[in-house]
Order: structure tokens, then sequence, then C-alpha cells
């Protein structure tokens, strides 16, 4: 999987790898590189392009303007608009090299007048503190509004490469089209508003030398991470071979949560399904009568992996058949009300930490709120040290749903999800993402890689639907469901070739 790097490590890598260096090499090769990405981005000939290249105050800015010369010598018609402010010796260099070269200066106010085939975001980096605000609120208003491709170096001006939020809460941020980001990928760049703002990412490493890489605890998820759990099944097998699952919630007037998630599971391979209702149990599933219907009462949940929470309400008897579920030696995936009832109930919260087999918990913002005694604010201005803390104060895998959903394990390794799409913000879609966890832990993925995975084939379910033209808008939770099976059969088939060869 491709590993993320938080700010502090890349001003790590950056001071170390430049002691080796030529003074500047790390900013000429920056610019070099943004030069080469924008004009892969135009669509005509350099002669006929005309560029805009916004240099900031500080060593963004100083990329910014190496990239402008670069530009400006290829035959390309640069517009640069400068910022003064910055000292550093190679931030100088870099603006005398740009004042030599064809690029023309000129000042903010005529970014409206010209016709761009290119912007260049070279405003601010990884070392913003402050919300953009006055002037430069002003200029990313003004380059959000124009219709062409925007290429933002290092990180989109005013977003925050290690959270991924705008910074400050009266801030803004550049909407870029394509990110090329140095050194290494950051995580800002991938979740919670940095996936609105980035655009298509890539990375410039600037050959710096593995060396100075230190060892990533947080990564980009990718099927690498998991489909090592995906084998092909053998033809000696029968339904007991892959194991049972058991959905408990559907409290009075909430069935519908454990038959989508009942139906995920048995669409991603789990042997038998069982739907254990806490309220009047349903006779049986019309639209999907292989389900098997009960009452919860008298359940015996070890006899397989349980998907507890799926609208199971918060009744003492909830609460109860809960604890009964936790208590079970199985792998356990708690959603839903589930986690609103652990939120509510210490003596709830202290079993769960206490499991030995795998556990998994599946919240949204607000149920993690809940979880931590805080603010949805306060999840989301930080939503990988949110699902670290909840790992850690539970014992737990987490997946912190959300735009760029965020996988957290107890010892602290982080990983980001980069499928899925808005079609996903419907009802229901938790729902089926918790009984395809439920399935992969009943047919043996470990905790880990069944976590991982359920998330990645959850969102490109959703991704393939929208290429096909279903969604984003109006898409329903049931109609992930089979192209769910769509994606896991293709992991699987994919995964065995690759073994074989």
């Amino acid at each position: 999987m491709q590993p993320l790097y938080t700010v502090a490590q890349i001003r790590q890598i950056e001071t170390e790898s430049a002691r080796r260096l030529p003074a500047g090499a790390l900013m000429q090769r920056a610019g070099q590189a943004a030069a080469n990405a924008a004009l892969d981005l135009l669509p005509f000939a350099t002669s006929r392009a005309r560029v805009l290249v916004l240099a900031g105050p500080g060593n963004n800015g100083g990329d910014a303007l190496e990239a402008a010369a670069h530009l400006a010598h290829a035959g390309a018609h640069v517009a640069l608009v400068h910022f003064e402010g910055g000292t550093a010796p190679e931030r100088v260099r870099a603006l005398e090299r740009a004042r030599a070269s064809p690029a023309r200066f000129m000042a903010e106010d005529g970014i409206g007048a010209g016709e761009w085939h290119l912007v260049i975001d070279g405003l601010f980096g990884i070392g913003l503190g402050r919300p953009v605000a006055g002037t430069f609120a002003a200029l990313v208003a003004a380059i959000n509004a124009l219709p062409c491709p925007v290429l933002a170096l290092d990180v989109p001006s005013g977003l925050d490469a290690d959270t991924g939020c705008v910074v400050g809460p009266d801030g803004c941020a550049v909407h870029a089209t394509h990110t090329l980001t140095f050194i290494g990928d950051k995580p800002g760049l991938h979740t919670c508003d940095g996936r609105d703002h980035a655009g298509a990412v890539t990375v410039a490493h600037l050959d710096i030398d593995a060396a100075h890489y230190p060892a990533a605890t947080i990564h980009l998820n990718d099927t690498a991470g998991f489909a090592h759990a995906a084998v092909a099944r053998p033809q000696n097998s029968h339904k007991g071979s892959y194991g049972n699952v058991a959905v408990l919630g559907g409290a009075p007037g909430m069935t519908g949560a454990p038959v989508l998630a009942g139906r995920a599971a048995l669409h991603a391979g789990a042997g038998r399904v069982f739907l254990c209702f806490a309220g009047p149990a349903l006779q049986c599933d019309a639209g999907q009568p292989e389900l098997m219907c009960r009452t919860a009462h008298g359940v015996d949940f070890a006899t397989g992996v349980t998907v507890a929470g799926p609208g199971l309400g918060g009744s003492d008897e909830a609460a109860h058949l809960l604890e009964q579920a936790i208590a079970s030696p199985q792998p356990l995936v708690v959603d839903a009300d589930g986690l609103n009832l652990v939120a509510a109930r210490s003596g709830l919260a202290a079993r769960l930490r206490s499991r030995k087999a795998a556990t998994i918990l599946t919240p949204h913002p607000l149920e993690a709120a809940r979880l931590l005694a805080t603010s949805i604010g306060a999840i989301q201005r930080d939503r990988l040290d949110s699902a670290r803390r909840l790992a850690t104060a539970l014992h737990a895998i987490v997946i912190l749903k959300g735009s760029g959903t965020v996988i957290g394990a107890p010892g602290g390794a982080i990983v980001i999800n980069p499928t899925g799409n808005p079609a996903l913000a419907t009802a229901g879609t938790g729902d089926v993402l918790a009984g395809l966890c439920g399935a992969l832990l009943a047919q043996g993925w470990p905790g880990w890689e069944a976590a991982l995975g359920a998330v990645w084939l959850h969102g490109m379910a959703a991704d393939v639907l929208v290429t096909e033209g279903t969604g984003p808008v109006g898409l329903t939770a049931g109609e992930l469901i089979p192209a769910i099976r769509t994606a896991l059969n293709r992991l699987v088939a994919r995964h065995t070739r690759r073994g074989r060869t």
C-alpha cells in the first residue's frame, strides 16, 4: 500500500536529504516536476497554451517560480502573479530565473480578464498555519471560478495536509483538478475536505534516496493490503465452509436495516445468514428467502460471526442482547445502534475492550463523537487521530466512515480508503458495509484484512455503479449489494491468477 506522511515527517525527510544535495536542488527538482506535470495537462501545443502561475510568498511560491521559468522557456505563454516575502536563498534564485525567462509578471486583478488553459497554484504549501484571508481569499475565489484545470503544487492552498480540513473555521481553499505533491503523499489529500479540493493526486519524490524515508504508519488502501485473504473456493466445499453470520437488530419499526445487512452478507459469500430480530421477527424476507428469520431471544451468538446494531434500538432489552453478542468468542461487527449503546453504557464498553476475537466498529462521525464524548466537529477536524484514539480506547478495529474513510487499528496503524463517492450518502449503505464485514470475517478473513477489504469493495461498487450511470444521485443501498458481489468475485479471480503465475 502507498505510504502517507505527515507534515512533520516530510519536513524531516526534506531536511536530511537537503544536507546531501547542492543548495536549492529540491526546489529546482520540484519546479521541473511541476512544469512536466503542467505540460501533460495542456490541451494544446505548448506554443498556444496560456498558463497562469500563482507564486506565494513562501517556498511553495519558489516551486511555482521554477515551474513558470521552465514552462516559459518551453514556449508556453506564462503569466505570473508573484507575492513578495520569501527570503530563502533558493527562493531568491528561483525568482531571478523567473524574471530572466519569457514569463510575464502581472497583477492579481488581471486574472479574471485572461482566458487560461491551466492555472498552477503555488500560493501556500504544507506550512500554512492560519486561514487564507484578505487578498489571498479573493484570489482563491477567483481561481475557483475559472473553468480551466488547476494544478496545485504540494497541496491545494488553504488545505491542511495532515487532516484534510480547510485551515480555519472561516478559511477557504483552492479547488484543484490535479495535485502534484512533493517528496511523499499526504493523508490530508485523501480524507475530509481533501478529496473535494485535491482532485487527482500524483507524487513527485524528487529523486530523494529511500533511506531518508521513515517507516510509515499511515497508508492509502489498495488491494495489496488484503487480496491475499481473497482465496478461490475449492470444489470440495459446502455452506458450512463459509461460516455463519447472525445479524442482530430489527427493533419494531426498524426491520429494513438488518435485512440490508443480511442480504449484503449473503451476497458477499457467507454460508448461512440469520436475521435475529430484537422486535417481532419477519416470517421471511420475500425478496431474499435464503435469509433465515427468527427472534433474537435465545440465539447462541457463539456459532458464528455477529453483526450487531442495524436497527437494534436503544432499549434495555437491546443492551442485554448486545451484551450476549459481545460475550461471544467469535468475531464481532458493531454498527449503528450497537455503537450508540456502547457509548451510553460504560459496562458494554468495558466488555468490548476485553474481547479476544476480532472486533470491528463502523461508526459515522456522530457515532464516533458519542463514543469519544466529543463533538462531530472535533472528530472531523482530525479524522486520523479520532480513529486512532477510538481503536485504542475500545481495543477494536475502527472504520470511521466518511469521505476518505479511515481504518484504524489498536496498535496505531491507519489506512485511508480512496474508493467511494457521494452516492454512498444515503440511508442503509452503512448497514450494507456492516454485513459485508461480517461475511468476510465468516469466511476466515483476519479482522484487519476484512475491514480493509470491506471498505474498499463497498466504495468500489459505488464507483462502478456511478461510472455505469447509476448515481450518484438516487443510488440506493440495495443496489450496492450485487455490485459488491461482482467486485469481490473479480478480486478473487485476479488474486488467484496471480498466485498461479
